[in-house]
């Protein structure tokens, strides 16, 4: 029996990148794109008609953006998975979004095969995100204001236990759930479990925001690794 396709919504200003997008995205068997929209505004509308479980997002659009749009999609009780698209690896609007509620970010010149990679793996629940790339943008965005960040984080940090932080700690450094059950000498279930509970607590939507959080705690400055 053939798996049922994963449903993506397009979203850019650019007629030609929508064209471009789902004629690359098309060959893949097991996508099946369900709308293309022009702004975020266009976008709220889509998603409520075809309930697309991925949404591909251009950052900057005119009327309602993609960092607004991201964050009143996550917050639908049926929300899409949201990865966003820019120009700049080092892009502040990208932090924007990933604080947002989007589980990643593709560059328009991605490769064709990795764009699609990348929607398959939101699709499945994990972040289109390498660590690396996450200090990267969150040091770029560092300014006077780290300082009051910190102590916002580390307030809303307070309330996990010494297990969860542990385990925030090793979601902000990038390990996999089977590598952090090494790690800490827990099963990968009772990894789950911890994961699901920091978002709980935390009122998070995914991985990247729990590793935002730690970063912006200084818990991954403090870590040893």
């Amino acid at each position: 029996m053939t798996a049922t396709p994963i449903r993506l919504l397009l979203v850019d200003d650019d007629p030609l990148v929508r064209a471009g997008l789902a004629l690359m995205i098309g060959g893949a068997e097991d996508i099946e794109v369900v709308g293309e929209a022009a702004d975020g505004a266009e976008a709220d509308e889509l998603v409520r008609r075809t309930r697309p479980d991925v949404v591909l997002m251009d950052i900057r659009m005119p009327s309602v953006d993609g960092i607004t749009a991201t964050r009143r999609l996550r917050a639908r009780p049926d929300a899409p998975q949201v990865v966003v698209l820019t120009t700049f690896h080092a892009d502040e609007q990208v932090l924007h979004a990933l604080r947002a509620g989007a589980a990643g970010f593709v560059l328009k010149d991605t490769p064709p095969a990795e764009i699609v990679d990348a929607v398959r793996r939101v699709a499945a629940g994990d972040p289109v995100l390498s660590p690396a790339v996450t200090r990267q943008l969150m040091r770029h965005a560092a300014g006077t204001t780290a300082d009051a960040r910190q102590a916002r984080a580390r307030e809303r940090l307070a309330v996990l236990n010494d297990r969860e932080r542990e385990v925030a700690v090793a979601v902000g450094r990038g390990l996999a759930n089977a590598g952090i059950a090494a790690e800490l000498f827990i099963s990968v279930a009772t990894v789950k479990a911890h994961v699901s509970r920091i978002l709980a607590k935390l009122g998070l939507d995914n991985r990247v925001q729990i590793a935002l959080l730690a970063y912006d705690a200084g818990l991954l400055e403090d870590d040893g690794h």
